[in-house]
């Protein structure tokens, strides 16, 4: 694995501090929402000045966006896919994939992004598109590449898109709605594990083999 790189004329220092401000900036606006969260607050919590807090981000808005983009990467699709030469491996595949996204993208402070991306929509609208092009997109991307690759070896009959779109309703359900409502728990690691093979399952029933 490769050492992650600092940004450009960052050093340790003040990595931890713009650490520190993204922690009290996420802790402020899921407390009080990104209208009513003062940058004075935000500082006063992250113990850094105004003028410190400004000169690493600019704006009330670009916290959010950095805090978003911090949490997204997190639910990215890996890069190194497996070869699929058959509809078992297939299947594994398509139930590793779901379980990690369900696995990262169900952690409460991720959850808690969602929310606060759907809630200041109106206020910040960088911060969906932030979160749609950081985060929903790569996966969407990932997962087409699946679908698209086993059609081109005969596994699936079907349309990449549309083929995306069916797994993920699948995945999901009304989960993700729940959580964010607060309406359920988080599930557990074997439920996460329950939940994305029976929908790699019922995927695979729902595409057949060519044939």
């Amino acid at each position: 694995m490769s050492p992650k790189t600092e940004p450009p004329g960052e050093d340790a220092e003040g990595l931890e501090v713009r650490k520190r401000i993204l922690g009290a900036a996420l802790s402020a606006f899921m407390e009080g929402g990104y209208a009513q969260t003062s940058t004075l607050e935000i500082a006063t919590r992250a113990r850094v000045s105004k003028r410190e807090l400004y000169s690493l981000f600019g704006n009330k808005e670009a916290m959010l966006v950095a805090c978003i983009t911090e949490r997204a990467q997190r639910i990215k699709a890996p890069a190194d896919l497996p070869a699929i030469h058959d509809r078992e491996m297939l299947a594994k595949v398509l139930s590793a994939f779901g379980t990690k996204l369900l696995t990262e993208t169900t952690d409460p402070v991720v959850v808690a992004v969602f929310r606060l991306a759907v809630s200041e929509a109106v206020n910040a609208p960088k911060v969906a598109h932030a979160l749609d092009s950081i985060a929903r997109k790569p996966t969407r991307d990932s997962l087409r590449t699946i679908m698209a690759n086993a059609r081109s070896t005969g596994l699936l009959a079907g349309e990449p898109d549309a083929m995306t779109q069916t797994f993920l309703g699948l995945l999901w359900g009304d989960l993700m709605t729940g959580l964010l409502l607060q309406a359920i728990n988080r599930p557990s690691t074997s439920e996460i594990a329950r939940r994305a093979s029976e929908a790699s399952t019922a995927f695979l029933r729902l595409y057949p083999k060519p044939g």
